[in-house]
């Protein structure tokens, strides 16, 4: 009979929340422990009916009180917390063993950090956590004797195509390349004069997968695969020119591990993010997800691109950034969080959120990323310059 895991899910109204449930009720030894949201009220709510937490936070307080008194009104014993103190505390609690970090964008950021810090197992699906944070984060997953195990499919797939001592440096392992590969999202093939009109309803219709809309719209920039370079150098220890990003957009094979005896192992699947949940989840085990079996006949074929950098400008930010290093992350991270939302609410066009970003990295002073104040302030300041270059 295997050992109860308790867990906390961060942002379980979210795609990756609701997908992690999913896998949750297929087994019965597993138990949630807190569930967390921002505003969804109704849908945090029938979560709480159907797996009965003992913690529920909702980082509005106006909506954590709405939520606690329809729980009361259910005869329901949850106690209700919020803001960030309360999605820190059930990160950090001491009857869990497991968080699932899957808040979206910065506002991740410091409950997921409080889980390193409480040491636990550690589900990163909060990409932005490293991308704001990497060195500062992964000391405290060291100092703490955290597990931090990648939930994006293609640092999972990377993460399984490793060998056990990666951390000792990929070169001493034989790993000679990281390749890492994107879908190129809805618009890869889209004559580049045309973006120019792309409405945020064509940008979140991703062809493969079912995601929240930033990311969605952060695919269809490749950002997402920007920040994806970023989160790899600090997850498997390397640099910016040890990976290669690979547009294939069939979406099976979920990223590479090329070695010096020639060598490429690949981790492939159906594109649904339940395969690198089980597998975190259950890690070193295994454990049934609930996803169909992948049919290598029914696929067929590969096609496998290099991007294209005109195209997609903010995957060349990224690596920029990740050059410079500091705290230029941060500031790419901030203003692309401030254009992407300008984007969905029609106040900047597809085309001028990697205009923005470059803009806000020109007018940043990076700083060595010594502590959590010189992040939070570096945060603070690009979303501030960014939101005036939208206003002009």
């Amino acid at each position: 009979m295997q050992a109860i895991s308790k867990l906390t899910i961060l942002g379980s109204t979210g795609t990756i929340g609701e997908s992690t449930l999913d896998v949750v009720s297929r087994h019965d030894h597993y138990q949630v422990v807190a569930l967390t949201a921002n505003t969804q009220v109704e849908k945090l709510f029938q979560q709480c009916l159907e797996f009965n937490p003992r913690y529920a936070a909702m980082v509005d307080e106006n909506a954590a009180e709405q939520l606690d008194n329809k729980l009361k009104a259910a005869g329901r014993e949850v106690t209700v917390l919020s803001g960030v103190t309360g999605l820190e505390t059930v990160a950090s609690l001491a009857e869990i063993n497991t968080v699932m970090a899957a808040i979206v964008g910065a506002a991740g950021l410091l409950p997921t950090l409080a889980a390193a810090r409480a040491g636990k197992k550690v589900l990163l699906a909060n990409k932005e956590a490293l991308v704001m944070s990497g060195d500062l984060f992964m000391q405290e997953v060291r100092n703490n004797q955290a597990v931090l195990l990648p939930i994006d499919s293609e640092h999972n797939a990377i993460f399984q195509c490793m060998p056990e001592n990666y951390a000792q440096g990929l070169e001493s392992v034989g790993v000679n390349k990281i390749l890492l590969t994107a879908s190129g999202g809805p618009f890869r093939t889209r004559a580049l004069d045309e973006l120019k009109n792309v409405t945020p309803a064509q940008a979140v219709a991703h062809p493969n997968w079912v995601m929240g809309q930033k990311i969605s719209v952060d695919s269809a920039t490749m950002m997402n695969k920007g920040l994806e370079v970023i989160e790899a150098c600090w997850l498997f220890n390397t640099t910016p020119d040890m990976i290669q990003v690979v547009v294939h957009p069939q979406s099976i094979i979920h990223s590479m591990v090329s070695y010096i005896d020639g060598s490429v192992l690949a981790q492939m699947g159906n594109p649904d993010m339940r395969t690198p949940i089980a597998h975190s989840l259950a890690w070193p085990e295994r454990i049934e997800s609930g996803v169909e079996p992948l049919d290598i006949f029914e696929v067929a074929n590969f096609e496998f691109e290099k991007p294209d950098m005109q195209r997609f400008a903010c995957l060349r930010l990224a690596y920029e950034a990740m050059h410079r290093g500091g705290t230029a992350t941060t500031v790419l991270n901030a203003a692309n969080e401030v254009a992407v939302a300008a984007f969905l609410q029609e106040k900047i066009g597809f085309l001028q959120i990697p205009h923005i970003i470059e803009a806000v990295l020109s007018h940043a002073t990076i700083e060595d990323a010594l502590n959590l104040d010189v992040v939070l302030k570096a945060d603070h300041e690009s979303r501030l310059y960014a939101e005036e270059l939208i206003l002009k």
